[in-house]
């Protein structure tokens, strides 16, 4: 498993790309629109370290409130069935049973922490042979 990025909700995608590209100094990497999830997205990067931050912008949500602003921790996973299941057998809570986004080349999943902390799990697809 490796960790792959942190994802926070924002009120204003524009502003917060300026923020976080122009006072904090992180690399833009990429944007895109989810409409299955009424959300669009963008990709921030450290430079340095490689970390990423995802910046989400749900379509309607004009109120956030305190303690809502961190959406997901995410992670790669080679074997995403086999993770869901072992982490079945543990007792741990699926949000969201594997499936793929629209457009999308891999597949997802999302447990919940103790803390009701969502837990994205992403599988990339295979390469082409």
């Amino acid at each position: 498993m490796r960790f792959l990025h942190t994802s926070i909700t924002v009120h204003d995608l524009e502003e917060s790309l300026a923020f976080y590209t122009g006072v904090l100094g992180l690399e833009f990497e990429r944007r895109r629109r989810i409409p299955e999830n009424h959300a669009e997205i963008a990709f921030v990067r450290d430079p340095e370290s490689g970390a990423r931050i995802e910046l989400t912008h749900w379509d309607g949500k004009d109120a956030v409130e305190a303690g809502e602003q961190l959406d997901h921790l995410a992670f790669e996973v080679a074997d995403l069935d086999r993770v869901v299941a072992d982490a079945r057998a543990r007792g741990i809570r699926i949000a969201k049973e594997p499936f793929r986004l629209a457009g999308g080349s891999g597949r997802l999943a999302f447990l919940m922490d103790p803390n009701d902390v969502w837990i994205e799990l992403i599988e990339p697809a295979l390469p082409a042979r």
